[in-house]
């Protein structure tokens, strides 16, 4: 079986889900993946016929979601009627401007409005403004110019990039004209039922061979498509509106992201650091995906303490910085690859986050902690690689400082917790940690310090352990005096200042 067959039935799964959850159109989805991903879109007309295919599978994928929102009584044309005579009286205008535009114009369009998309849900997953209008309550005077003004400038898009303008006139109906974000998805899908139509009908005038040469392609993702819509509409209103969002924003965002990566590929190789974050990455992969399982198994088949798989967590977590500084062939790979990791990394938590599973697993003291946690280890981590082996050219200090902060910090919250009664009152220091909990964090540091220096570096024993031991003192104490979970950039930070300091002094 062709590949290509493949991506054609998950481009319209996905543009059937996005369709029937959020209204989005199908060519935000499907669109990126024909032109990147099958090699029959590559052409001089590859992105329009995309396009078109698009155009198809929304007719009948936005009205059989239309026909689900109307049954719940979420439809408000009153107030979309404006909108939709100026949608389809200029989708056709922009299918002329798309065939003028040519594939390169229209494909790189296309990917990066997919990205973009994905940002905005991210950011701001609910669009809907807190006083919602009435359905069928008459516009007002400004909100008359806001329809003509995007209803114009929708329907050119819808024409020009096939999107069927489902994500922009979610923002116009919800923060602009005040329906609700339900009401807003079953409006626009029932312009996108005839803004799809008449624009597809104008691609196929324009360009025939769409139906006489891609009829098996049309086929294929009419009937996804459309099933995928369906099912997707049914189960919409089951999920709160902020779900939809996140969700949405997620994929949107890993699909243009790929998309982007995949179709501008000639360009990035010639640049040895993209090189070389993907092979980091790929490489890092290796350690991440067993240790999440291994979570993932101890988690639902022991009964470990709550705190002792939190730490579990927590070491996972400061190994993956130190496995990627460790698989780096330079710095600039090891910063850009933590860096990157840690803007990926934050937004799927921010997604999981509303999952009720979340906060069993990741045990966290209140709302936010692991997500800003993360985000904090991998670019401080990414700062501390650029100065102490970039400007500095000491990659072990990196390794050293980062994993004697890991494996003492959880020793300390462990003990402190379990055997801790001797409470410490030193200057700045935060007195609910103990005696007992700070002497486990030096003793642990300075095992794995030494063991790690004597494995990495030509240092002798006696002064390897003489380095560490005072290290950790220092990185004990800053643990102390740092409140609010910052320790996870002072402790490290810190160790890598005293230890840059005893490689120019003792070393």
């Amino acid at each position: 079986m062709d590949m290509e067959y493949v991506w054609y039935v998950l481009a319209s799964i996905l543009a059937g889900v996005g369709t029937g959850f959020a209204g989005l159109s199908a060519a935000t989805v499907m669109v990126p993946i024909l032109i990147v991903l099958c090699p029959s879109f590559a052409n001089e007309t590859g992105a329009y016929q995309a396009t078109a295919i698009a155009l198809a599978s929304d007719i009948l994928g936005s009205a059989v979601t239309t026909s689900v929102y109307m049954k719940n009584k979420n439809i408000d044309l009153k107030r979309g009627r404006i909108m939709l005579i100026c949608i389809l009286s200029m989708c056709i205008v922009g299918s002329f401007a798309a065939w003028l535009a040519g594939n390169v114009v229209l494909g790189s369009f296309t990917l990066f409005l997919t990205f973009f998309i994905g940002i905005r849900f991210l950011v701001s997953p609910e669009t809907e403004r807190k006083n919602t209008a009435d359905k069928g309550e008459k516009l007002g005077i400004m909100e008359v110019f806001i329809s003509l003004f995007f209803g114009l400038t929708i329907g050119f898009g819808t024409g020009f990039v096939g999107t069927g303008g489902g994500m922009m006139m979610l923002v116009v109906f919800t923060v602009f004209l005040g329906m609700n974000l339900k009401t807003a998805v079953g409006t626009s899908t029932f312009i996108m039922t005839f803004t799809a139509l008449f624009a597809f009908i104008a691609h196929a005038i324009i360009h025939p061979a769409i139906i006489l040469e891609r009829w098996d392609v049309l086929v294929i993702c009419i009937v996804f498509a459309t099933v995928s819509s369906l099912v997707s509409a049914r189960y919409a209103n089951r999920f709160p509106n902020r779900i939809i969002g996140l969700v949405t924003g997620l994929v949107l965002t890993l699909l243009g992201g790929v998309m982007l990566i995949l179709n501008y590929w000639d360009i990035l190789s010639e640049y040895a650091i993209v090189i070389g974050v993907l092979e980091c990455f790929k490489s890092y992969l290796k350690f991440l995906i067993p240790a999440v399982m291994l979570l993932i198994i101890v988690k639902l088949f022991s009964k470990v303490p709550r705190e002792v798989f939190r730490k579990a967590l927590h070491i996972v977590a400061f190994m993956s910085s130190i496995v990627i500084v460790y698989v780096s062939d330079s710095w600039q790979v090891a910063s850009a690859t933590l860096f990157s990791f840690a803007i990926i990394v934050y937004p799927i938590l921010h997604v999981l986050e509303n999952w009720r599973g979340y906060g069993n697993f990741f045990i966290q003291r209140k709302k936010g902690e692991i997500k800003k946690s993360l985000l904090l280890l991998f670019i401080s981590d990414a700062v501390l690689v650029a100065i102490f082996w970039g400007i500095c050219g000491l990659q072990y200090i990196v390794v050293v400082g980062i994993l004697m902060w890991g494996v003492g910090d959880a020793c300390a919250a462990l003990v402190g917790k379990k055997i801790g009664n001797h409470h410490i009152n030193l200057p700045l220091a935060d007195h609910r940690k103990t005696w007992e909990g700070s002497i486990a964090m030096v003793i642990a540091s300075i095992i794995v310090g030494l063991a790690m220096m004597l494995l990495i570096t030509d240092v002798p024993w006696y002064m390897s352990l003489l380095v560490v031991s005072i290290t950790s003192i220092c990185g004990a104490y800053m643990e102390l005096i740092t409140h609010n979970g910052d320790d996870t950039i002072t402790v490290p930070a810190i160790n890598c200042i005293v230890l840059l300091l005893l490689h120019f002094l003792v070393l």
